[in-house]
């Protein structure tokens, strides 16, 4: 992990004193990485679960094995454990990602979880939750696409810890740390400019969702590869480009009403970040080589 001291400790803490945990904040801000890496360190178990609209309550609790029905009757041993039974028998933590964009019905069997410890399946009775179980949700802020306000029913039962963006230092370490092979461990200019274009794009007037630190580490990943093939070098102009419009375009989620493509913002960033500070620096070093022109 870089960073995120404070938010270990926080969840640590959470997961200590027996609360169920809501993370929100926006893609690409560590949340499923920072669960995980607290679950392998503390030998927890971890079922994980991708909310989206098709989560009904049957994928989340589990069913019974029609074949094994026919043969044995609704016994406990023809029933199949979704991930919040296998969590809940185990002392699992259970992960949700993306917790405001699962149906209203999936939603309510959380709530019953959390507030009781239990959950009442029918045809297999009361079930209830091991020592350890804990469920952590992730969610993206409200205002992102495909979201839904969580009930405040959800807020009351859990505690909340809000993730934002890490800062610009610990983004480079990030990209460093993910592109090693190719980049040998060193920070090149080029790195700290792929994460101040990505930076920026959360910030532009056109964009509603800018990239993650993902962004910048595809941007410097495409550069070494695109370099290789062209035979030239990553800090090339055409090289940042075509890898800045693969890294970016399709991450950026631009405002409604909005005229311009993703391909246009992708442009307008990377001549900030590329353009222009090469022409600055060749300006520099033609100014150091004949100071009469400076």
């Amino acid at each position: 992990m870089v960073g995120r001291g404070r938010e270990l400790e926080s969840i640590l803490a959470a997961l200590a004193a027996g609360r169920h945990l809501l993370l929100e904040g926006p893609p690409g801000t560590g949340k499923s990485t920072v669960l995980r890496a607290i679950a392998d360190s503390t030998d927890s178990g971890f079922e994980f679960v991708e909310g989206n609209a098709e989560l009904t309550p049957a994928r989340l609790i589990g069913s019974f094995d029609p074949a094994a029905v026919l043969k044995e009757g609704y016994s406990p041993e023809a029933f199949v454990d979704g991930p919040l039974l296998s969590a809940l028998r185990d002392g699992a933590l259970l992960y949700i990602e993306e917790i405001n964009r699962i149906p209203e019905e999936t939603l309510n069997v959380l709530i019953t979880v959390m507030s009781e410890g239990e959950l009442h399946v029918p045809r297999l009775g009361h079930v209830s939750a091991a020592g350890g179980f804990r469920l952590v949700a992730a969610m993206n802020p409200f205002d992102a696409v495909g979201t839904a306000r969580i009930a405040s029913a959800v807020y009351d039962r859990c505690c909340r810890l809000a993730m934002d963006y890490q800062t610009e230092a610990e983004e480079v370490s990030i990209v460093v740390k993910a592109a090693e092979d190719q980049l040998g461990g060193r920070a090149p200019t080029e790195v700290d400019r792929s994460v101040a274009m990505v930076r920026d794009s959360r910030e532009h007037p056109d964009v509603r969702t800018g990239s993650s630190v993902r962004g910048a580490i595809d941007h410097v990943l495409l550069c070494t590869e695109l370099a290789a093939l062209r035979g030239t070098t990553r800090d090339d102009a055409g090289v940042t480009l075509d890898a800045a419009q693969l890294a970016l375009s399709g991450r950026l989620r631009l405002r409604e009403g909005s005229t311009r493509s993703s391909e246009d913002v992708v442009i307008e960033l990377w001549e900030k970040h590329f353009r222009v500070a090469d022409e600055t620096d060749g300006e520099t070093e033609r100014s150091e080589s004949d100071p009469g022109k400076a």
